[in-house]
């Protein structure tokens, strides 16, 4: 490629695509091959967010491009209404692996339209309409996931699903409410749900909730938590919903990042992790509300609803992710990368926090560890800095808080990638002071 052909992509990029958030990193990327990326100039680039925090085997893994081209040329979609062997056999081992008697699935293509098929099954089954997520939370850009997102755009588009509330996330380094200096999170979800009861019109349906919020800065809910919340659901009549779309299939050391807590949804959605860089996305939920929904009529008719060849290939993933103990390699790399980033915050006064667990960590960039002003400006500046170096990192910056770095690799990811990623980012930050 030549200086004029890139020239004339970003003109035709800047006058024919809709731009959809956020602005475009400056690379064109030709090639993508395990935790790397390439460019338009060959240079390589390390993948430290698993593409849209969605590649957990790495970008072009030879058994999934395998089962893809086979499906691609023998069976890849069908009408809605046809079942193949794929479909059932994903959904067979989705209940072996599922906690609790998660025991049917629905196959779909993302993750807010398994957020939308979750939300349309509880009110189906609870009757009601309502529902209640975080204040910091990402489910999806359709309609009633839209309505359970607050982390970002929600201004200009009208009114919301109706019966949408919010309650605030539990932030450790931030904590609203404090208890003998430590934060108090029991009491800030009491005094969230009695916000909700006065607001609410007698028709709760559902709480959807991600056990680590991503687009809301890494905010993990504390040990306790998700239990103290599913009684909150149940003493209301509500269903919980957890959205693992970035924790599910291993990604926190766990297979399911709610199975820290013994904590079994009424409908667990996956997508990003399970078709590890395909569009695939399944709601699980129990025989009891799946029959229900069935005896009112459920209806989720979709155009890719049970298509062949991404069911295929999820059961490929969950196969490699059993076979190659990668739930247990997420746990050992994910302390790699805590031991690490722990000595970066030793060394830098600018990273304000680290949380996260396994695979998915979060570095909250600050102007003053002390007051915890954010630093809107620093953040961007050592994204630019770590893109100019070879290394693709994602940063959110939500009102309130620092930049918060998210930290998604591959599960595949080798300690030398780890470790490089690391090294590429203390560079960073020493460039952008």
């Amino acid at each position: 490629m030549t200086r004029n052909d890139d020239a004339d992509f970003w003109t035709r990029a800047r006058r024919h695509l809709v731009r959809y958030g956020g602005s475009f990193a400056p690379v064109i990327i030709e090639r993508a091959e395990g935790s790397f990326v390439y460019d338009a100039d060959g240079r390589k680039i390390l993948d430290f967010t698993s593409g849209q925090m969605s590649a957990i085997l790495g970008h072009g893994h030879p058994e999934i491009a395998a089962v893809a081209a086979h499906h691609v040329g023998h069976l890849d979609h069908l009408f809605s209404g046809m079942l193949s062997r794929p479909v059932v056999d994903l959904a067979t081992e989705l209940a072996r692996i599922a906690p609790g008697d998660l025991d049917r699935t629905l196959l779909l293509t993302t993750g807010a339209e398994a957020n939308e098929a979750a939300l349309r099954m509880a009110k189906l089954a609870t009757g009601g309409w309502e529902v209640v997520s975080f204040a910091q939370s990402w489910h999806g850009m359709t309609a009633g996931a839209a309505g359970a997102t607050y982390s970002a755009g929600r201004k200009g588009y009208g009114p919301a699903s109706v019966g949408s509330f919010a309650i605030p996330a539990p932030n450790a380094y931030r904590p609203t409410f404090e208890k003998d200096g430590a934060p108090d999170w029991q009491t800030e979800l009491d005094y969230a749900f009695a916000l909700v009861d006065r607001q609410s019109t007698g028709n709760l349906a559902a709480f959807l909730a991600e056990p680590i919020l991503s687009s809301g800065g890494i905010l993990e809910l504390p040990p306790g938590y998700l239990a103290a919340l599913k009684r909150k659901c149940a003493e209301r009549g509500m269903l919980l919903i957890l959205d693992e779309a970035q924790t599910g299939i291993g990604r926190t050391g766990l297979m399911f990042a709610c199975e820290r807590d013994g904590v079994v949804p009424d409908i667990l959605t996956l997508s990003k992790t399970l078709g590890a860089g395909l569009p695939l996305a399944a709601v699980l939920t129990t025989p009891e509300i799946e029959d229900l929904c069935h005896a009112r009529g459920f209806l989720f008719y979709t155009t890719h609803v049970s298509d062949p060849l991404p069911a295929a290939v999820g059961l490929k993933v969950l196969e490699l992710v059993r076979r190659d103990g990668l739930v247990a390699r997420a746990e050992e790399a994910g302390a790699r990368l805590a031991t690490r980033l722990g000595a970066l915050q030793q060394r830098f006064a600018c990273i304000g926090d680290l949380r996260g667990r396994g695979l998915l960590q979060g570095v909250e960039i600050v102007a003053d560890r002390g007051t915890k002003v954010p630093a809107p400006d620093l953040g961007d500046a050592i994204t630019r800095r770590c893109l100019d170096l070879g290394l693709s990192m994602n940063i959110v910056q939500l009102p309130g808080m620092g930049g918060v770095f998210r930290i998604a690799p591959p599960l595949t990811a080798t300690d030398e990638e780890i470790d490089l990623g690391v090294d590429i980012l203390e560079r960073a930050i020493e460039l952008s002071l």
